[in-house]
């Protein structure tokens, strides 16, 4: 039994603005639309759900949409919990409004984790009102009610009615205190597989995303920032700029004043920035290359090759204050016969969103209205009210569907600029971010190293492991993460670097690195000990299974031993034809289980990536060909940026500015198979945008090895294998 809480007043205050409709309301929702306007509405707007004359559904989806499914797969619950058919149920995104909704980011894989009982609850209420309407009509008990597919039956009087029909009868019927939701093994919606609610519009090139945006009267802006990280504009010579056809006007803005505290959302290296404005994109791009501006140097330019020493310094040598120690390492390590020890990398990293950044702006005295693709509308909400001095209530964010997200839209800088220079020029403004724009901007996965040591006993068996690790704006080690709790002797530290240049979230932000640096060392531990790769890992799950180490290990050694079992059969593990050279890893993170398999075969000293193999446990699937375009989207992105993505500087100036010379994977490049298998264990859902990408760089990485022989420690791959006898490109 799920509770909804909701006063008897709030439920009234809401039914009396429904000119006769339905409210499903709960003490996060209240009726914020004027329901006159749709005369076939039987159930005014509320958080989640309107229910039409025609039994048709609207079911709104508060969380934005990154190309993650989410505006599939939160309707799918709620239709689940309400009893309809999804053949009537219409989806639409629903604005930023905190008071309606509980979760309106996408960010850390936890959207559906966190809203699983929220909008379980909310199709369950819902449909218990209708239940209630119902049986009062009838005279009957609602227990002898049934529903399916938006229809209530009464077996015994052999009637039924729509939910169409019964809508607006249940004006006075109380939200339940109690609902029940659904058995898992009851399920009809969840986990099927329907198409993305957005693909029709998509493949037809209907406006869905920023960069579609038409508004009378909007003009068009683009900003020019620094060329280096630790600059900013001294003065602008834009006579040329302005004589472009259609260039309005030419101006520099501060857009994140230094007394504003504007806390991560708000990251963002250039807060100073020149702005051309006009009438058409094409102009106003010529506008931009022809101004002459003079750049003053405010802290000094960083190099790649800096960056590097510095790390290793910070984890060469003895490791002091460990955050988390067990045993006692050091003796350990004196008493092996063998010690290894090895370091592993990994360059920053830009997002590359397909769709560069934008959004729409418009300020109108003490109002404000946003529209775009975001990735954590409140955020901005809250930075831009702070800057421009507008109280919240009074701006709005429309939020549109992200060309890419992977954590590059969860920073509001753009969508602030944009409101800047509408108030400047006092129109709308669409803010336009080229290509270059994005990728010299910051904001990127930060650079990281780590160093492992090992020590293994005269009986080849692991006794200590200890990492520290170091990164841009911080370390990417989890210290209770596997395989802390599997040994007695085991020892972790994180370090940072600080820097000028903008680091934040990248898919699966440190976990994208850490993971495949930690299955490869293991790999090679494996190998030391003479092991099988998979029945080394196995052996150490046991251990944190049946005498765990420490109590504060953030995995469950079950979890694993089911993984590893269910991966090592659907591979058939060491029974892999002649010429196949295969790697594994398993990571955990966001709450979720993967392993994957990778199998290689050289053909004319070119490695090829025959095949991959995924096993997720990440509790109760939604949809599940969703749920596998996820996980084969997590491999070749993890593939393509582990192999070959790398971004340098020389004195703050980024080499890599388009993709000219930033490394993409190729169609060629990919696996030509993936199969995946997800975990049928009945788990409330936990996340899956994310945790398919970490393991794959170790696989790769091991898969690599066996087919070269020839490890790989450094980001991209390609750079390592380069100058040898391997062919690639």
């Amino acid at each position: 039994m799920k509770t909804v809480n909701l006063s008897r007043r709030g439920f009234i205050k809401m039914s009396g603005l429904a000119s006769g409709g339905l409210v499903l309301g709960f003490n996060w929702a209240c009726s914020p639309a004027d329901a006159t306007k749709a005369a076939t509405v039987v159930l005014e707007p509320n958080a989640y759900i309107k229910i039409l004359s025609d039994g048709m559904v609207t079911l709104m989806s508060p969380v934005p949409e990154i190309g993650q499914g989410i505006k599939t797969a939160i309707p799918m619950i709620i239709a689940e919990e309400l009893d309809v058919s999804w053949d009537n149920v219409i989806v639409e995104q629903a604005p930023l409004a905190p008071d309606l909704y509980k979760r309106q980011t996408a960010g850390g894989s936890q959207a559906i984790r966190q809203l699983w009982t929220t909008v379980r609850t909310a199709g369950a209420a819902g449909r218990r009102m209708l239940l209630e309407a119902a049986a009062r009509e009838w005279k009957v008990p609602v227990a002898e009610l049934t529903t399916s597919e938006g229809v209530i039956s009464h077996e015994k009087s052999d009637q039924s009615i729509g939910y169409g029909e019964i809508a607006a009868k249940a004006n006075d019927i109380e939200v339940p205190d109690e609902v029940t939701l659904k058995d898992p093994k009851d399920f009809k919606i969840i986990g099927t597989s329907p198409k993305n609610v957005d693909i029709r519009d998509i493949v037809e090139g209907k406006p869905l995303f920023g960069m579609d945006m038409k508004k009378e009267g909007t003009v068009i802006a683009m900003i020019t920032h620094p060329p280096a990280f630790g600059m900013k504009p001294k003065s602008v010579d834009d006579s040329a700029a302005r004589a472009i056809p259609g260039i309005k006007d030419v101006f520099t803005i501060t857009a994140f004043p230094e007394d504003i505290e504007t806390r991560w959302s708000g990251n963002n290296a250039f807060p100073e920035l020149v702005v051309v404005t006009g009438e058409s994109t094409w102009n106003v791009m010529k506008a931009k290359k022809a101004l002459k501006i003079e750049w003053e140097t405010v802290t000094p330019g960083e190099n790649t090759e800096d960056h590097i020493e510095q790390m290793e310094n910070q984890i060469s040598g003895k490791m002091t204050d460990p955050d988390r120690i067990d045993g006692d390492p050091e003796a350990a390590f004196k008493k092996a016969v063998k010690v290894i020890e090895r370091t592993y990398s990994a360059p920053f990293l830009p997002h590359n969103t397909m769709e560069p950044m934008n959004f729409y702006a418009h300020v109108t005295g003490d109002k404000i209205e946003l529209e775009g693709p975001t990735q954590t509308p409140q955020r901005l909400r809250d930075v831009t009210a702070q800057i421009m001095g507008i109280p919240e209530e009074n701006i709005t964010v429309n939020i549109l569907r992200s060309g890419g997200g992977f954590g590059r839209r969860l920073y509001g800088h753009y969508g602030v600029e944009a409101a800047v220079i509408s108030k400047k020029i006092n129109a709308p403004v669409q803010l336009i971010y080229t290509r270059e724009d994005d990728m010299t901007q910051g904001t990127y996965r930060p650079d990281y190293r780590v160093r492992y040591k090992a020590g293994i006993d005269a009986d080849n068996n692991l006794i200590a492991l200890t990492v520290a690790g170091t990164g841009t704006s911080g370390g990417p080690v989890a210290s209770n993460r596997f395989p802390a709790g599997a040994l007695d002797n085991y020892a972790a530290k994180n370090y940072t670097l600080e820097s000028n240049i903008s680091t934040g979230a990248w898919r699966a932000p440190r976990s994208n690195f850490i993971a495949g640096a930690e299955q490869s060392f293991l790999d090679e531990v494996a190998e030391a000990c003479g092991k099988d790769p998979l029945a080394f890992r196995m052996e150490l799950f046991e251990r944190a299974k049946n005498n765990p180490v420490g109590e504060e290990n953030d995995y469950d050694a079950d979890r694993f031993i089911a993984l590893l079992d269910l991966i090592k059969e659907k591979c058939d593990w060491g029974n892999e034809a002649e010429g196949i050279h295969r790697g594994i890893s398993a990571y955990y993170c966001h709450n979720s289980y993967v392993a994957q398999v990778i199998d290689i075969e050289m053909k004319d000293s070119k490695p090829v990536l025959k095949k991959a193999w995924c096993a997720v446990d990440c509790g109760i699937v939604i949809n599940l060909e969703g749920a596998k375009n996820q996980v084969e989207g997590g491999i070749i992105d993890g593939i393509g940026h582990a192999m070959y993505g790398n971004i340098t500087f020389k004195d703050g100036v980024i080499d890599q500015q388009n993709f000219d010379k930033y490394r993409l994977i190729r169609h060629g490049e990919v696996p030509e198979t993936v199969e995946t298998y997800f975990i049928d264990n009945g788990i409330d859902p936990t996340g899956l945008g994310e945790p398919a990408l970490p393991p794959i760089p170790g696989a790769l990485a091991n898969a690599l090895y066996r087919a070269t022989g020839k490890r790989l420690y450094h980001q991209p791959y390609i750079l390592e294998l380069e100058g040898s006898e391997i062919k690639l490109g």
